[in-house]
């Protein structure tokens, strides 16, 4: 069994590959659509994203300063939903990429709004977005 202080000891591989953060079926309500009844009642809203960054820093110092802050970009995605009125889940969904995509510690964000009970004989109605950074290596 491996010990904390022969982890620490460890040798780095030449290069670690982007770490991933995953936030998944985040259930939210806002006002979402078109139609007169959508506009007067909240729906429920499903939101699901990814974000990739690079975490050397972060697992070299094991320092909160130095990783994403992905508790943050929760509650800003949050906030923007539940203050929010869309139209579109295409807007929504936009929203949500430039939130998750706004630090430049950030290469990669994908985001998926699902709609649920929108169509008559499916689960739920999604849109996904992704945006990407070129990012020096």
């Amino acid at each position: 069994m491996k010990t904390a202080s022969s982890i620490r000891n460890w040798s780095r591989p030449a290069r670690v590959s982007e770490a991933r953060i995953n936030i998944s079926n985040l259930r939210l309500r806002t006002f979402i659509g078109f139609n007169p009844e959508e506009k007067a009642k909240q729906q429920d809203v499903i939101v699901n994203a990814e974000i990739r960054y690079r975490a050397d820093a972060a697992f070299v110092s094991d320092d909160e300063a130095d990783a994403l802050n992905y508790k943050n970009i929760t509650k800003r995605m949050i906030d923007h939903i539940e203050q929010g009125r869309f139209h579109l889940l295409e807007k929504l969904t936009s929203d949500l990429v430039a939130i998750a995509s706004e630090s430049e510690l950030v290469s990669f964000a994908e985001v998926r709004v699902d709609k649920p009970h929108a169509l008559r004989f499916a689960d739920s109605v999604s849109v996904t977005l992704s945006a990407s950074r070129d990012q020096a290596v």
